[in-house]
């Protein structure tokens, strides 16, 4: 109990240092410094110099004179509170090398969202928690790659065509009923076979690798590895504000670019909803009086992405930048699942021969793979029993599963890759900033830390608040509830709705904090005696500040820069590779 009190403590100084510098660069350490040593020389008083491990330095003028730093409290003493005078120019370069070209590279995010603020969103939640964006990605590829194994075995008119539709519609709020006998109706009748090519070609458009991204993204590798060389090859130079560790923690987003580009996520709203209103003009629906246009009976649809006429289970559904399928996944992945079990029933029958009006039989002129549109018509009853549907409900009313087949565990690989991503470019900057002398946790790496968890607490939340706010809407449409069950539920919503909300604004605040953390760096504003001396780590009575480092032996900390870019760079280039290989099932 004591230790976490001493820690929390620390904690609080730091965020109090941060909150109570006066703006006043006054400070130049090395001067002072060498005043205080030829101070100590002069008296062979050498109590609060250290050499390069910390330890006392001797009262002899030999030994004094190899001192390479002081304690946190001579420091303090000697040299005040304030920070190290910044060099615009060290400022300017730093910038220039390791953030700029991060922030210019966030334009080639996917966004397409119908209004600029939910764009503006999208980039922040990148920015605030690449766990969630990179969780949004492998889940799609995930997901994409689960239905099209799943229609593999599919031998019916479409089911090609519908598998394509159904990963394009990854980024939209997909909602599936068979109200009067849409669903079976699109899925069987002969007089829909226009319907499902026109749709699936017109929603097979590719924003994908262009010269402006392709140089980009080429542009902040190059940038990246040149200002790593030139870090280095001089490793005592500006050690305190240097951006090694800023630019570490930023890599995650050359693989997040490149993985959007490579998938292609359909998310231009306005393209989608024109491609859907299109095609429903073709769609037609079985009923007792024969076989009528969709648009006569209803405006409802089989297949829709208009959540004016059913509700999404989250707000964050209907938005459709590619990083709010975190929302999306696990109601799309129930109704692509509708939409197979549908067709898989309608193939099996089609297998045992058995046409859909009860008294037919079986015609085959075309040959053994093709089925007479003969086969294929029937009235309501006949086509929801062909596809073993309910006719007025929806599936989601059914007696099924709330869950799609797999979901979970897809979810949880999905979260495995994104945790290893966004702690390893996390790690990578934590490493490189804990082993600059004076070694230690420090202002700088307890930064990087705490980016890196509340990248994850977003994640946690907003992926939680999915989960909840599916299980509301799922038995949503319950006619009656006992008082318990009712009151649970209001409850659930407001926990879902309080998560949602607090993570987007977690993400923000952590967005913020991961630039001002860089610029922070560049601009020496860590550069004074509590940072430099690592007392967070170390704790005031052991902490102290190295401050002479020309002739340091600087090789720990060379290794530990090494270790930061395998670390950051292997784990990108895995995350790629597996990216790579579980997207040859998904179309582009």
């Amino acid at each position: 109990m004591m230790q976490l009190m001493r820690d929390t403590m620390k904690i609080r100084l730091f965020f109090l240092l941060l909150t109570s510098l006066k703006g006043a660069y006054a400070v130049n350490f090395t001067d002072c410094f060498i005043n205080f040593r030829n101070n100590a020389n002069q008296t062979l008083n050498a109590f609060g110099l250290v050499n390069a491990t910390g330890g006392n330095v001797a009262n002899s003028s030999s030994e004094i004179l190899t001192a390479v730093g002081f304690t946190y409290d001579a420091c303090l003493s000697q040299c005040g509170s304030g920070t190290q005078k910044p060099n615009w120019a060290n400022i300017s370069q730093q910038f220039s090398a390791w953030l700029l070209p991060y922030l210019a590279l966030i334009s080639h995010l996917p966004f397409g969202a119908r209004h600029r603020v939910d764009n503006l969103m999208s980039a922040i939640l990148t920015i605030g928690s690449p766990l969630l964006v990179g969780y949004s990605m492998i889940l799609t590829i995930l997901n994409a790659r689960w239905i099209s194994r799943r229609f593999e075995n599919v031998s019916f008119p479409n089911a090609k065509h519908a598998v394509r539709i159904l990963i394009s519609l990854q980024q939209t709020p997909l909602k599936i009923t068979n109200e009067d006998s849409l669903l079976s109706s699109l899925i069987v009748l002969p007089e829909n076979d226009d319907w499902w090519p026109k749709i699936a070609d017109s929603l097979d458009y590719t924003l994908t690798w262009s010269i402006a991204s392709a140089t980009s993204i080429a542009w902040v590798t190059v940038t990246y590895l040149l200002a790593f060389i030139g870090s280095i090859s001089d490793v005592s130079g500006n050690l305190n504000s240097n951006g090694q560790g800023a630019g570490s923690i930023w890599l995650w987003l050359i693989p997040i670019v490149i993985g959007w580009l490579q998938l292609s996520p359909k998310c231009d709203y306005v393209r989608i909803k024109r491609a859907m209103d299109n095609a429903d003009a073709m769609a037609f629906v079985a009923t007792y009086h024969g076989v009528i246009k969709a648009s006569d009976l209803s405006e409802r649809r089989a297949i829709s992405i208009d959540s004016t006429l059913e509700h999404s289970s989250s707000p964050d559904e209907s938005l459709t930048p590619p990083i709010y399928n975190y929302a999306r996944a696990i109601p799309w992945s129930r109704s692509a699942e509708d939409v197979f079990d549908a067709f898989l029933m309608a193939s099996n029958n089609s297998r045992m021969h058995r046409p859909v009006r009860t008294g037919d039989i079986w015609k085959n002129a075309g040959g053994k793979n093709v089925i007479e549109s003969s086969n294929r018509s029937g009235n309501p009853s006949e086509v929801n029993a062909y596809c073993r549907l309910p006719r007025y409900a929806a599936p989601r009313y059914g007696v099924r599963s709330p869950w799609a087949s797999g979901i979970f565990f897809r979810m949880f690989m999905a979260s495995l890759l994104s945790i290893a991503l966004q702690w390893a470019t996390t790690g990578a900057a934590v490493l490189v900033v804990y082993f600059t002398p004076t070694m230690g946790l420090g202002c700088r790496s307890l930064g990087y830390i705490l980016y890196g968890a509340l990248a994850t607490m977003v994640w946690a939340m907003l992926v939680t608040s999915s989960v909840i706010s599916h299980y509301i809407y799922l038995y949503s449409a319950r006619s009656s509830w006992s008082p318990f069950f009712s009151i649970t539920m209001r409850l659930a919503k407001v926990v879902s709705n309080l998560l949602r909300w607090s993570g987007k604004f977690l993400a923000t605040v952590n967005a913020v904090w991961l630039i001002t953390a860089s610029m922070l760096q560049f601009a020496d504003v860590y550069d004074n005696c509590y940072c430099n001396s690592s007392v967070l780590g170390r704790g005031v009575q052991h902490a102290y500040n190295i401050v002479m480092t020309d002739n340091l032996d600087l090789g720990l900390t060379e290794t530990a820069w090494w270790g930061g870019l395998a670390l950051a760079c292997s784990t990108c280039v895995g995350f790629v590779f597996f990216m790579s290989l579980w997207i040859d099932l998904v179309p582009t």
